[in-house]
This record gives structure tokens, C-alpha cells and sequence, in this order.
């Protein structure tokens, strides 16, 4: 079973450009799997409806990830020749609403962008780190793992824009702000010598963890007044996209700006944007008001 298992991830790590994360999380699934029924190369129908029973306390979310890892590894095994039928139709399907990405206001970013800007204004390393970090990922709407893991040559010279390897290991060019440039060149004068990253730690991978920079964020927005339950990386992404839309950004730029393989997954920002319209509506429109007062 285990040598299955690590076929399919090694497949796709060499075919899908899988990132590590990814197949970490396929690797947590199906062996949780496999603890349930046993050798899934052997599980028939009956034992995969049985999932259904044993993921009853997930949520919807949850449980629609481990379907899709294992109707993957299923065909795989068929593919492979490791079996000749594929029971992932037995598995439940759950029916679960994508929520909406939690969003900060243009105030909050602001009073987050003022209180990292009085703090940077020593020019100690650790406040003029956080304030670089915070202009890149409100900025260019760069994803956690591929801010802390930017490598010394993605830095621009001349030309405005950053080379950010995504999942998948697709390439994309990403905009950096005269704000952002910066904030970049302060921290290049006190980040010191040596090492090939733009933010090195003496972490294991050899760079700030997406953890480490969730705690700073968090502490910033705590200093900054804000509540830090409303704040991460992936929340600066989401005020990033949202923020643009609002502005007038085509949805296909949008797309590429976030590296989004489909674009329905960048739609969800249209939704966004609609939900606070028809709030706009509700608390705004003069019928609103009327039937208030009535």
C-alpha cells in the first residue's frame, strides 16, 4: 500500500509540479484512508461508501478534499494497472458553498501600513523586515510560501516587477510598488550578507516560515488596533484582489497578478465585490432608507 502511495505522489510531483505542501496534504489523506479500510488497492465499493460514515464530523470542505485525493488515486491505480475498476463513485459528495475570503477595510490595511511605518523608522532589521513583507504581500498579492521562499535574484534591478515561482512551479511576473521598491532596498541595507534568500532564518528550510510570518502579521495588526483573528498572509492576498476589483481591474489580470491556474477560482472575488454592493444597496438606497423610517 505504502509503495502505491508513494507512486502516486512521486507521479504528482514529476508530472503536476506538485508543491510539497500539496503532497503532504494527498499523503495525510489517503493514509488516513487506508487506516479506515485497510489496503485501498483492494477496497471495493462497499468499504469506500463506508468513508461517508467515518468523515460525518467534518466539515463539507474537508471532507470534499479527501474525496478528490482519493478519485485521483483511484485513477491513478487504474491507469497504473494496479487494479481494473474504480470505486471513487462510491464515495460521498458532499455539497459545500466556497465561503467568501474574510477581508480587511482600506482603513485597516492603512492603520496596519502606518503602525509598521512608525516602527520601521529606526531602521532596525526585524520593523523594516515586517514593513517589506507587508508591502509585498498587500502589494503584488503574493502567496505566503512564495514570499518567505523569494529568492536574493527575484529582486528587481531596474525593471518594476518580481519573477515568483508559484504552485505547480509556474512562473509568473508580479508588480512591486514604488512603496514596496522602497521598502526593499531598506531592507537589503540591513538584512546583511550571505545566503541566497531574501529573507533567511535559521529555520530548517533556510528562510522565514509561512508560521513565523503569520505570528508577525498578526502581532502588527494587534499593535496596529486591529483585531488579529481578521489577519494573515492569505487575508492580505484577498485585500489585494478585492481592492483592485473595486478599483476597476479586468478579472483576467486579476488571474494572472495571482497566479490562479482557472478563473473561477479568481470569480470568487467578483462575489465579494457583489456582496458589498448589495450591502451598499440595503444601507444606501433611498428605498432602504424609507422603508427603515417606516
Amino acid at each position: 500500500m505504502t509503495s502505491a502511495i508513494d507512486s502516486f505522489l512521486a507521479m504528482l510531483a514529476a508530472e503536476r509540479g506538485a508543491a510539497p505542501n500539496t503532497l503532504a496534504a494527498y499523503r495525510r489523506d489517503l493514509e488516513s484512508a487506508e487506516e479506515a479500510l485497510g489496503d485501498l488497492v483492494a477496497a471495493g465499493q462497499a468499504e469506500v461508501a463506508s468513508l461517508g460514515a467515518t468523515w460525518a464530523s467534518l466539515a463539507p470542505s474537508s471532507v470534499a478534499r479527501k474525496c478528490s485525493a482519493l478519485r485521483q488515486f483511484f485513477a491513478f491505480l487504474v491507469d497504473e494497472g494496479w487494479r481494473t475498476d474504480d470505486p471513487s463513485r462510491a464515495l460521498p459528495r458532499p455539497r459545500s458553498r466556497r465561503p467568501l475570503p474574510r477581508l480587511l477595510s482600506h482603513a485597516e490595511v492603512t492603520a496596519m501600513f502606518e503602525r509598521a511605518e512608525l516602527e520601521a523608522q529606526g531602521d532596525q532589521s526585524a520593523p523594516v523586515r515586517l514593513l517589506t513583507l507587508l508591502e509585498m504581500l498587500y502589494g503584488s498579492g503574493l502567496r505566503a510560501t512564495e514570499l518567505v521562499s523569494l529568492p536574493l535574484s527575484a529582486v528587481p534591478r531596474d525593471a518594476p516587477f518580481l519573477t515568483v515561482t508559484g504552485k505547480g512551479g509556474q512562473q509568473r511576473m508580479v508588480p512591486v510598488s514604488s512603496a514596496a521598491r522602497r521598502a526593499l532596498s531598506r531592507w537589503l541595507a540591513v538584512r546583511g550578507e550571505g545566503g541566497r534568500v531574501l529573507f533567511p532564518s535559521t529555520s530548517k528550510q533556510g528562510y522565514l516560515t509561512r508560521v513565523r510570518l503569520f505570528q508577525l502579521l498578526r502581532g502588527l495588526a494587534a499593535r496596529a488596533g486591529i483585531d488579529p483573528d481578521k489577519v494573515s498572509p492569505h487575508v492580505l492576498r484577498h485585500a489585494f484582489a478585492t481592492h483592485l476589483l473595486e478599483g476597476g481591474a479586468d478579472l483576467r489580470v486579476l488571474q494572472t497578478l495571482l497566479g490562479h491556474a482557472d478563473i473561477s477560482t479568481t470569480q470568487i472575488y467578483t462575489h465579494v465585490d457583489s456582496a458589498r454592493l448589495v450591502a451598499l444597496v440595503n444601507a444606501r438606497h433611498p428605498l432602504a432608507v424609507r422603508t427603515k423610517q417606516g
